[in-house]
């Protein structure tokens, strides 16, 4: 029996959310749409930008993916008396806690992810405020719908304290006797890290044998690509002589690039340069021009050096 052709104008895969269901899911994890965010019952439709719509949202996105150690001070619609901060890692890697001191914390670096990160943070830090005592407040399924984030935070803008490690962990502990050991752990793994003054959501860290600047940019995904490449085939995207820009990391719908820096650097040295790149790079988005042969080479080569992190 000879088999049927398919019709070159049969319907493509049903699509959810403008996510085909036969499509990689945009969460990252290598499976298929349908079988993974898009699953009936499964972890429920992906935000790819949970943050969208907050003040500081490329703070954020640099505090759930890239700082170790940073907190920012929040006020909640409704709980406006109650000192609430959300934080990259809590004690115990902890969504959300309420404290004996009346504070209220939640963590953006968690281990669950049920599609919509701002709604799961929310989630979690309304169970801390509601409670009546003090302890560590979390998910265990998910929080299916409910008021996010944007719909919480009252702050028109955000201050962003990065610190050397953790101890702020005890900062509102009056007897801090047995939590030096899980402290100084902690500790440990937290790199050297400040945040630039002179733009938004620039990052400096150090590994011991290299130093990086990861930038988390606002900007549309294609546009601040497109722009990266003008400056990248111009080669005016160096910024400190001896640096070089490496690529991207892709995380919560926002591009975040990536320069090696010379051993030595620190983040200092690097408030003038990326003032200066700044405004190279606004220009370069401006930029209507007809893309050069050269251009579309670098857009091709910085688009395979992307990395997307979940």
């Amino acid at each position: 029996m000879a088999k049927k052709n398919r019709s070159r104008n049969a319907p493509s895969a049903p699509t959810e959310g403008g996510v085909s269901k036969n499509a990689p899911c945009p969460c990252g994890s290598g499976k298929r749409y349908k079988a993974c965010h898009g699953a009936a019952g499964g972890a429920g439709v992906f935000v790819a930008r949970p943050f969208e719509g907050l003040p500081n949202e490329c703070d954020l996105v640099a505090m759930r993916e890239l700082v170790p150690s940073a907190t920012a001070s929040v006020t909640i619609k409704g709980y406006e008396t109650t000192p609430v901060q959300l934080g990259t890692l809590l004690p115990l890697a902890a969504p959300a806690m309420r404290r004996d001191s009346g504070q209220v914390w939640a963590g953006l670096q968690v281990q669950h992810n049920f599609g919509d990160v701002s709604r799961e943070v929310a989630a979690a830090l309304l169970k801390a405020l509601e409670a009546d005592e003090s302890g560590i407040h979390g998910l265990t399924e998910n929080p299916g719908q409910g008021p996010r984030l944007q719909d919480l935070i009252t702050d028109t803008a955000l201050t962003v304290t990065v610190h050397d490690g953790f101890e702020w962990w005890i900062a509102d502990v009056e007897d801090k006797e047995g939590l030096e050991g899980a402290l100084q752990q902690a500790n440990a793994a937290a790199l050297p890290t400040a945040r630039l003054t002179s733009v938004e959501a620039a990052y400096w860290t150090s590994t011991g044998s290299k130093e990086h600047l990861r930038w988390v940019m606002p900007e549309n995904e294609d546009a601040l690509l497109t722009a990266l490449a003008r400056l990248h085939a111009a080669g005016a995207d160096v910024l400190v002589p001896g640096s070089r820009f490496i690529g991207m990391f892709r995380a919560h719908g926002l591009l975040a690039p990536v320069w090696d820096l010379p051993l030595g650097t620190g983040a200092e040295a690097l408030e003038e340069p990326a003032t200066a790149f700044k405004k190279a790079l606004d220009a370069a988005l401006a930029d209507t021009s007809d893309l050069t042969d050269e251009v579309r080479s670098a857009r091709a080569g910085l688009a395979s050096r992307q990395v997307a992190i979940r």
